[in-house]
């Protein structure tokens, strides 16, 4: 998805020239006279993913619409904007919670570098936050990606799960996201931060099966040669997630039912059981209804799984969370690989969100980890999914044809560049500004860009405000290359 900018400031023309310099670059922009606007449109719910804040306003002042915006919640990274560069200044505001600022007027290429470097903190801290809740199991429903009828209620029925004991059967297809939900489960309990354990079933060897769930004690086996706490006891005072469920044989289904009736384990070469307090989220991909029927699962263990079942939708059927799932994943594998992906362009969105994924949500966070890898643009092209788009990555530019440098006059013609006599025919004959020297030769580019400047200058009268704009640089970028090219005095000329 398109970031969005939020520029509060009470210069029209400031805000003006700002949304010009940022949809330049794909952003999207949204103004705010004054800081009680900027605050009116975050409590809204309106989309802001940075925000450019000026410090001198009427009214409540920026510094004071930072604090308030932090005291409400709002996280957003903020830039803050001033017309001096004081050291007290930028203290006050880095302490109520800026990440950057810049005087004005800048540069565009100071604005749009400081942007992106606010995004790329944000995703850094999103992913940092994210981490720490997966560790500590505190991961929950709102962290679910996904506001579409069919997440909404599998939200809905999680959290009423997560507020008892109950056996919970998560179903769905492979790569839907079942292991989420039941993290979700968990944190969303009175276990949330006590061990989360999961154990895929169907990729334990069958020898190993029971060891693994319930232990086993020194000796007890050839190769025992230590005790080792199964993981119903890892999970003791927690959530043990059972995923795909319907692979274990049916020897291990017996001594699974008792352990979830008895609430009690049997480590292999144990004395006696032992007391576990789990409770058990359990997930699989299959129709366990239809094993049960032909006897590769037994009954009595099903109903004791299937007492709260949860259906995991296929990416398929929710196709209007495929955006949000996109920037999330950019937001990740820009912190993982250290790119400054911004967001995949509307034309690569259509792609995705045309596309049925067959393997769901883990096919595209794999499409959009190695579009990431690739890419060198800040947007996600066609180009970068072909498998989903079917559109090849173009070719390269072609380099630029080095032309040896040659001494005197004699030499010129051997310097002749194919195609510049039909370049210069093209070209207008009363063109101000010329591209082309005497002998048919691009001129360089610092002498194009004085003639340009001295131009612009003579056709706007010395106005150098609307000289920087038409340009579409800064004032102080255009008084640099005046100086670099000694055109003070056409301005005091024109003046």
């Amino acid at each position: 998805m398109t970031k969005t900018v939020l520029v509060v400031d009470d210069d029209p023309t400031q805000r003006r020239l700002i949304q010009s310099v940022l949809e330049r670059d794909g952003f999207v922009v949204a103004n705010a006279e004054n800081g009680d606007m900027a605050i009116q449109r975050l409590v809204a719910g309106q989309t802001a993913d940075v925000i450019l804040l000026d410090l001198v306003m009427p009214g409540i002042s920026g510094q004071d619409t930072l604090k308030e915006m932090r005291a409400r919640g709002f996280t957003q990274p903020v830039i803050v904007l001033t017309a001096s560069g004081g050291v007290d200044t930028v203290v006050k505001a880095m302490q109520a919670g800026a990440c950057d600022f810049f005087v004005k007027p800048a540069s565009p290429e100071r604005i749009i570098v400081s942007i992106r470097n606010a995004l790329s903190m944000g995703d850094l801290k999103g992913e940092v936050d994210r981490l720490k809740k997966q560790v500590s199991g505190r991961t929950t429903f709102t962290d679910l990606i996904g506001d579409g009828p069919a997440m909404t209620l599998v939200k809905r029925l999680g959290e009423r799960a997560g507020k008892s004991s109950i056996p919970v059967l998560i179903t769905g297809e492979s790569g839907v996201g079942k292991e989420l939900i039941a993290r979700a489960v968990h944190g969303s309990s009175d276990r949330a931060g006590k061990p989360f354990v999961a154990v895929n079933c169907g990729a334990i060897p069958e020898n190993l099966v029971e060891s693994i769930l319930f232990g086993h004690e020194k000796g007890s086996f050839t190769g025992a040669s230590d005790k080792h706490l199964g993981k119903f006891q890892e999970a003791n005072g927690g959530t043990l997630f059972l995923d795909e469920v319907g692979e274990l044989p049916l020897d291990i289904q017996v001594k699974l039912l008792r352990a979830l009736q008895e609430g009690e384990v049997d480590p292999i070469g144990a004395k006696r059981p032992l007391k576990v307090d789990v409770r058990i989220v359990s997930a699989t991909n299959r129709d366990v209804a239809q094993q049960v029927a032909e006897g590769r699962f037994r009954e009595d263990l099903y109903y004791r799984l299937n007492v709260f079942p949860i259906e995991a939708p296929s990416l398929r059927d929710r196709k209007e969370d495929i955006p949000a799932l996109v920037e999330a994943f950019i937001r990740r594998f820009n912190v993982e690989e250290g790119k400054r992906v911004v967001a995949a362009s509307p034309e690569a969105m259509a792609y995705l969100t045309a596309f049925d994924w067959p393997g769901n949500v883990r096919q595209l966070e794999n499409a959009v980890y190695r579009a990431i890898v690739l890419a060198d643009a800040p947007y996600l092209a066609p180009h970068d999914f072909p498998a989903i788009s079917g559109v090849k990555v173009p070719p390269p530019a072609a380099a630029p044809v080095e032309i040896p440098e040659m001494i005197g006059e004699a030499a010129a013609p051997t310097l002749s560049i194919p195609g510049a006599r039909e370049l210069q025919a093209a070209l207008p004959q009363d063109t101000p500004v010329r591209v082309l020297d005497g002998r048919g030769h691009l001129r360089t580019l610092e002498d194009v860009e004085r003639d340009l400047i001295q131009l612009a200058i003579e056709v706007y009268s010395g106005h150098m405000s609307e000289v920087a704009r038409r340009l579409g640089i800064g004032r102080s970028t255009l008084y640099r290359k005046v100086r670099e090219q000694g055109l003070e005095d056409q301005i005091k000329q024109v003046g």
